[in-house]
């Protein structure tokens, strides 16, 4: 049996109900961004509509009202992913921002000549350019790890390069084209072993399965809201409280100020002294719409659910046999509900082109992971990314697709 009411669900995205040449869309896209419940839309109309102001500035009512909502979010968010305290959670612009972030505001900082930085060969460029760059500013040396055959990280590797000079693993909680469910938990403790952090990637773990700051042991968290049912714009970045004090402000101004004079300035205590500048309010109220929607549901709901329909989308497209190569781990308690897959002797984006034709809404080409696809000597894949609203007949369409445009490539 479902783990929960999809079909109550669906009804809750109107975008669902789109005609797509014709036919009903068929959407499994949401590694790229998530479509979102009426819910959140109503939300922040209704913020523009009738509840607009600035927050954090005016003493007059709307002003207090929204600020009092924008931080009631910020609890939310804590309370989401278990966070000690609603002062470790930063508003950012999403994941790419929140990594920036951190590498400007903390690894600037501590990183010299000599030192090392630890990624995985699967990651998003978000996670992999910043690091680059802290590289080229401060001497310290990046290494990555490898991955398996079946897409997992290979751990041998893992234990060979962590080292007294690594002051920095930065790893995705689930891979956004392998779907690759990373054990965090396993790494933070051996690089807390040697004295070093881990900054997790979580844009992709966050909106499908619990994620508990604590339990695993993590010292920085990356997400996204438009990933989560939320709207694009708005990101977190999670600082465990030990840290706060460690950051540089990545960006001065307005909203992080206590006093200026023509000499100094005082910044706000954490985490507003991260936030200047007039920030993404009706984003803001939204993401709090999307996480009470995911809290309703339960996340291990979503996750259960997902499981499900992973291994019955695995078990439909392998009926494809040698017409279809897929990628990542062949265990569903190591993956997401993330399926990069090619049809042999096409291109990706050909087949991302002709299943448009059917009204169906994938991911094509290299998916901002250009390192991984060279590690699996491929140009790009199709990505089919599932999510809470999607279904078994939805599979079933894009099973049927596939078999056609693998039969007419035959032909």
């Amino acid at each position: 049996m479902p783990s929960l009411k999809v079909e109550e669900i669906r009804e809750d995205f109107p975008i669902l109900k789109k005609k797509i040449r014709g036919g009903r869309l068929i959407y499994l896209d949401s590694a790229a961004s998530s479509l979102k419940p009426i819910q959140v839309i109503e939300t922040i109309r209704e913020f523009y509509l009738n509840e607009y102001s600035n927050v954090h500035r005016g003493v007059h009512l709307l002003s207090q009202q929204a600020t009092s909502r924008y931080e009631d979010v910020r609890e939310k968010v804590a309370k989401f992913i278990n966070a000690y305290s609603p002062e470790e959670i930063i508003f950012t612009y999403g994941t790419t921002d929140s990594l920036n972030m951190l590498a400007y505001s903390y690894a600037l900082r501590i990183l010299k000549p000599g030192d090392e930085i630890l990624l995985t060969v699967m990651e998003h460029h978000s996670n992999i350019l910043p690091w680059m760059m802290m590289s080229s500013m401060t001497g310290a040396k990046i290494n990555y790890i490898d991955i398996t055959n079946d897409g997992l990280i290979n751990r041998n590797e893992l234990d060979e390069k962590i080292s007294e000079k690594t002051k920095i693993v930065s790893v995705t909680h689930m891979s956004n084209v392998l779907g690759t469910i990373v054990d965090v938990r396993n790494i933070a403790r051996r690089i807390h072993e040697v004295g070093g952090v881990i900054i997790v990637d979580g844009a992709q773990s966050v909106p499908h399965m619990p994620v508990n700051v604590r339990e695993l042991e993590i010292d920085f968290l990356a997400f996204s809201g438009h990933k989560m049912l939320g709207p694009t714009g708005v990101g977190i970045l999670w600082v465990k409280r030990d840290f706060l004090g460690e950051l540089s402000p990545f960006r001065l101004g307005g909203g992080a100020i206590r006093e200026v004079t023509l000499r100094d300035f005082v910044l706000l205590d954490p985490p507003h002294r991260f936030e200047a500048g007039t920030p993404h309010i009706a984003g803001v109220l939204g993401l709090g719409a999307a996480v009470d929607y995911l809290e309703r549901i339960g996340m291990d709901n979503v996750r259960k659910y997902e499981e499900e329909l992973t291994d019955y989308t695995l078990k439909r497209l392998s009926e494809l046999g040698d017409a279809i190569t897929i990628y990542g781990p062949n265990n569903i308690s190591d993956r997401g509900g993330i399926i990069a897959f090619n049809i042999k002797e096409l291109d990706s984006n050909i087949v991302g082109s002709l299943l448009d034709g059917y009204g169906v809404a994938v991911r094509t080409g290299k998916h901002c992971a250009h390192p991984l696809h060279q590690r699996l000597n491929i140009e790009g894949t199709v990505r089919a990314s599932l999510y809470l609203y999607n279904n078994k007949e939805e599979i079933d369409y894009l099973t049927t697709a596939l078999n056609e445009i693998a039969t007419a490539t035959k032909a």
